[in-house]
C-alpha cells in the first residue's frame, strides 16, 4: 500500500478527499459541495459455526467502515469465495444473513461476485454517502476531546477461544454475548456522534483498541502533537474476557499488533496485565472510538443513555504524542 500511495501522488485528484495517503477506514470521493461517496470493502473467513450468523456478522463488520466515516449506507455488493465442496444451500444461508443485515441498515444488496476458493470467505463492498464537511476522520483529534467507545472488547478472543480445541470450554453465554455485539450495527451511535460535532472517529477491528488509537495520531488535525490517554479501568469487556486472557487465551493478532504499534504506547505499572493484553487484541465488528468535543461530552453521554445506547467514556485526547494507558 505504501508503494501505491507514492505512485498515486503523481495522479492525485482533488475530488478524492480520502485515499491512500491516510489511514482512514474508507475512501471518500466528492461528487458536489454537499455530497461525497464513501467506499469500502471487507471480508473474512467464518468466525462462528452458523452460516446465517456468519454472513450477518461479516456484513455488519463491512458496513461499520461507512459509519466510522460519519456516513449512511446506500448499497452493497457481495464478495464471496466458495470451496467446490461447499453445498449451495450453505452459501445461500451466508448470503441471506448478509442481505438481512444490509436491509436492517436501510440499504440494499445490488449484486456481487463469487469465486472458487480453498476456504469460504464472505463480505461486502459497501457504498455510502456523507456531506464532505461532516466526515469523521481518524486525524481529527483535538486536545481536550473526550473519547467514547460504543462496544465492549473481546470478540476476537472469545471466537478464537471457541474454535481452538485447547480452549473449547468457552461458556455458551459468553459466545452469545460476543455474537450479539458483533451483530449490532454502529449506525445509531454514528448518527448520535454527528449531532454532537464529532469529527474524529474510527471503528475497532483488526488492530485492536490500542492499534487503532495509534492510527488516530498519525494524521493530527492541528499543528501541535496530540496524544491519547486511555483509562483501562473504564474500557468495557465482554463477559469473562479477562479470565480467558489470564488462562492463556491469546491470538496471533494481539502479539502482531503490539510488535507493530507498541513502541508508541506506554502503560502504567498498576494496569492489570490481562486487561492490557485485551486492549491489543483484534476485534470483529467492533465499536466506534469517537472523539467528542469537551463542551459536548456530557450532553453526548446523556443523549446516549436517553436513547438506550451503551457508550463508555474511556479517555481523552491530550497534548503530546503517543498513547498512555493508565
Amino acid at each position: 500500500m505504501r508503494q501505491l500511495a507514492r505512485r498515486s501522488e503523481s495522479t492525485e485528484d482533488e475530488r478524492l478527499l480520502v485515499g491512500l495517503q491516510s489511514p482512514d477506514d474508507a475512501a471518500v470521493f466528492r461528487l458536489s459541495a454537499e455530497q461525497a461517496l464513501i467506499q469500502t470493502t471487507d471480508f473474512f473467513t467464518p468466525v462462528v459455526d452458523d452460516p446465517y450468523t456468519y454472513g450477518a456478522i461479516a456484513a455488519a463488520n463491512a458496513l461499520s467502515d461507512v459509519y466510522a466515516m460519519g456516513g449512511e449506507v446506500l448499497f452493497a455488493l457481495n464478495v464471496a469465495g466458495k470451496p467446490e465442496s461447499l453445498p449451495i444451500p450453505l452459501l445461500a444461508a451466508v448470503l441471506a444473513g448478509g442481505a438481512d443485515k444490509v436491509q436492517e441498515a436501510g440499504a440494499v444488496i445490488a449484486g456481487g461476485h463469487t469465486i472458487t476458493s480453498p476456504e469460504l470467505f464472505y463480505g461486502l463492498s459497501v457504498t455510502g454517502q456523507a456531506h464532505p464537511d461532516r466526515l469523521f476522520r481518524k486525524g481529527g483529534l483535538q486536545v481536550g476531546d473526550h473519547l467514547f467507545l460504543s462496544k465492549p472488547l473481546g470478540t476476537g478472543l472469545i471466537t478464537s477461544a471457541d474454535i481452538v480445541d485447547s480452549f473449547s470450554l468457552v461458556a455458551a453465554d459468553d459466545l452469545q454475548a460476543a455474537i450479539r455485539s458483533m451483530l449490532r450495527l454502529n449506525a445509531a451511535v454514528a448518527r448520535l456522534a454527528q449531532r454532537f460535532g464529532v469529527r474524529a472517529a474510527t471503528d475497532i477491528s483488526g488492530f485492536g483498541l490500542l492499534g487503532h488509537s495509534q492510527e488516530m495520531l498519525q494524521n493530527p488535525g492541528g499543528a501541535s502533537p496530540v496524544g491519547i490517554q486511555l483509562d483501562a479501568s473504564q474500557v468495557p469487556l465482554l463477559p469473562h474476557v479477562r479470565d480467558y486472557v489470564a488462562s492463556g487465551v491469546a491470538t496471533r493478532a494481539g502479539k502482531t499488533n503490539q510488535n507493530h504499534f507498541g513502541t508508541s504506547v506506554k502503560v502504567e505499572e498498576d494496569v492489570d496485565p490481562a486487561m492490557y493484553a485485551a486492549l491489543w487484541e483484534a476485534e470483529t465488528s467492533g465499536g466506534l472510538l469517537m472523539a467528542v468535543p469537551a463542551d459536548q461530552a456530557s450532553s453526548f453521554s446523556q443523549a446516549g443513555r436517553d436513547e438506550g445506547m451503551e457508550i463508555w467514556h474511556v479517555g481523552y485526547a491530550v497534548a503530546g504524542g503517543g498513547v498512555l494507558v493508565t
